[in-house]
């Protein structure tokens, strides 16, 4: 299905039926990586896996912005008349939920943020140094993205008002320090590391982020 938002169409697929929610993938990657997630979750939600502008099957630009991304995505919420949802976003998508849930208090209904940065230092130095490299081989609008933005501050980040969980892998590329920084700037915010887990291991193709987002809406 498509969305049309004021710069162009959103793909997205939806699924199941109840409290709507919202999963937006990463830098490169489109909804599917959320396939085997969207079977368990769509027995309890209404799912709506979404390919950010650029991305899989919506509509293509030249060079990304975090900030006209979250514009999207507060576009589909209000163009559809979902009500407070959850959204769960790893890496990209986790940064558009920070964004969203700072700039917009009473639009969601909780944040699932996987994999998140708010600023490009955030990132450990030698997955930094890699994308430096990848950059000035190829010039990648994708990669640029990553170097040069998030810039997400403190205070931003105190005006959130939702449940928010930050979640990382113990072996993510996100360091754990900004991790736990992150967590400490929301007000009320619950920190999870996996153990054993990378940056997109118990996201792409796997059941495991279903059940971390279960369990978060249970608390609630």
């Amino acid at each position: 299905m498509e969305f049309q938002t004021v710069q162009g169409p959103l793909y997205y697929e939806v699924n199941g039926q109840g409290r709507p929610l919202l999963l937006i993938h990463g830098n490169g990657e489109d909804h599917s990586i959320f396939d085997r997630a969207t079977e368990l979750l769509a027995k309890r939600f209404q799912v709506y896996a979404i390919d950010s502008r650029g991305h899989g099957k919506s509509f293509p630009v030249k060079e990304y912005h975090y900030q006209d991304m979250a514009e999207d995505i507060r576009q589909f919420i209000t163009g559809l008349s979902l009500e407070k949802p959850i959204l769960c976003g790893f890496s990209d998508g986790g940064i558009l939920g920070l964004l969203l849930s700072s700039q917009y208090p009473d639009l969601l209904g909780g944040v699932v943020a996987c994999g998140v940065n708010t600023r490009p230092e955030g990132i450990k130095p030698g997955w930094l140094c890699l994308f430096r490299l990848m950059y000035f081989l190829n010039r990648s609008p994708l990669f640029k993205l990553m170097l040069t933005e998030p810039d997400i501050t403190p205070k931003q980040l105190a005006a959130i008002r939702c449940p928010v969980l930050i979640a990382g892998g113990s072996k993510d590329m996100i360091s754990r320090k900004h991790l736990e920084e992150i967590a400490e700037q929301i007000p009320g915010a619950q920190l999870r590391i996996l153990p054993g887990e990378g940056h997109g291991s118990y996201i792409i193709g796997s059941e495991k982020i279903a059940k971390i987002v279960l369990e978060f809406c249970e608390q609630r």
